[in-house]
């Protein structure tokens, strides 16, 4: 076991190596990362490839610019919406760090789109792109979801919280806990994707099909340990999608339950309509992230060294995930009046601004509803008090 753990030791450090030794000069077509001639597939498989061909046109120069630009705009106002004075709640601190890694993965994205057009048009550049970029972008693939993921863990929790234990709300539910909560997400997810940055290298080969010096993306050394290929990708998927459903799975179905318990005169305010709105973004979520986990999980299908029919269908698989990276903000638009009011005024200033409703945090929700509670009682008291003496 101590042989094997330095095997693994020894094949990251050679990995880092090989990220800072990296040359971008191809020269003459050899060079120190040079390994000959490029790889040729043996046997094409042309039906699949037809396969892969058409789903990469449509998704990377259809779908992808049509759920990215939009969703990225749409985060980039997302977080200075949340960031009003008028918006600083507990829950929108995780909304703000989820629209960042949203639009973090979207930006990855819309760099893909780049990679789709040049490789339709120039098969160098196209190559230079994948292969200078893929290495970095599949870090940064995972490190998004996997923060998206519980960030959205994190708000179910809190709206769990909120609807099922509201005694304890105002004790546990502050939005200095939410930010803390944000920069641990944040920090501990980016650890557990960091393995991923290792796991492809590009080295240049000559192509002699086109008789020109191109870059090939392969799998690094750490990644030929298959003991750490199978613990890593099994706890990778686990952390990235597959505990993250079932919790999420299991608190929707409480807060549903609590909410079709709720009186009808509480259905209509605001931190009823803001857990139906949270309510929202969890499904989005999960029905997004549900095919990628199946790919990923139960077949161990995807990446750069997937065959044709299965990178055809990882390109749908993958728009859903951006697409539920994009979708918030019209969520938000559609079911909380305050961020639609806020979004309002962003956008058509006037010099008479009317004043903008407060969203409010759980402790100003509990105040209010302890003095409404004080008042009810006081009058009780009064009456019964008014009644005793009338009667004497």
């Amino acid at each position: 076991m101590a042989d094997a753990g330095m095997g693994v030791t020894d094949a990251i450090w050679q990995n880092v190596s090989n990220v800072l030794n990296f040359t971008s000069d191809p020269g003459n077509g050899t060079n120190d990362n040079s390994s000959g001639f490029c790889p040729v597939e043996e046997e094409p498989d042309t039906t699949n490839q037809e396969f892969f061909r058409i789903a990469q046109l449509i998704t990377g120069l259809i779908l992808y610019p049509a759920v990215c630009i939009p969703g990225l705009l749409g985060n980039i106002l997302t977080v200075i919406v949340l960031t009003k004075r008028n918006m600083l709640t507990s829950t929108n601190a995780f909304l703000s760090a989820l629209a960042i890694s949203d639009a973090i993965k979207l930006i990855n994205d819309i760099l893909y789109v780049l990679v789709t057009i040049f490789s339709k048009t120039d098969d160098v550049m196209g190559n230079r792109a994948y292969g200078y970029l893929y290495p970095y972008a599949h870090f940064i693939f995972n490190m998004s979801v996997c923060v998206s993921s519980w960030l959205t863990v994190s708000v179910a929790v809190e709206r769990y919280i909120l609807v099922c234990h509201p005694t304890r709300a105002r004790a546990l539910c502050s939005r200095y806990r939410a930010v803390v909560t944000c920069v641990v997400v944040y920090i501990i997810m980016t650890v557990v994707a960091l393995p991923s940055a290792f796991r492809y290298r590009t080295k240049w080969c000559y192509d002699q099909s086109l008789n020109e010096s191109m870059l090939h993306v392969e799998l690094t050394e750490l990644y030929h340990n298959q003991v750490f290929v199978s613990a890593y990708t099994w706890a990778q998927n686990l952390l990235r999608s597959i505990i993250p459903l079932l919790v999420l799975v299991a608190l929707n179905a409480c807060i549903i339950g609590a909410l079709r318990k709720t009186r009808a005169n509480k259905r209509n305010s605001s931190r009823h309509r803001v857990t139906v709105m949270m309510i929202m973004v969890i499904v989005v979520f999960m029905v997004c992230i549900t095919p990628d986990a199946i790919m990923s999980t139960v077949f161990g299908f995807g990446y750069h060294e997937a065959g044709p029919l299965v990178k055809g269908i990882r390109e749908f698989t993958d728009t859903l995930l951006a697409l539920n990276a994009a979708i918030n903000f019209v969520i938000y638009c559609l079911f909380n009046k305050v961020f639609r009011q806020s979004f309002a005024q962003l956008c058509c200033r006037t010099k008479n601004p009317k004043k903008l409703q407060t969203e409010m945090d759980e402790s100003q929700y509990r105040r209010l509803s302890e003095a409404k509670n004080n008042n009810k009682n006081n009058n009780v008291q009064q009456n019964n008090e008014n009644s005793g003496s009338s009667k004497s």
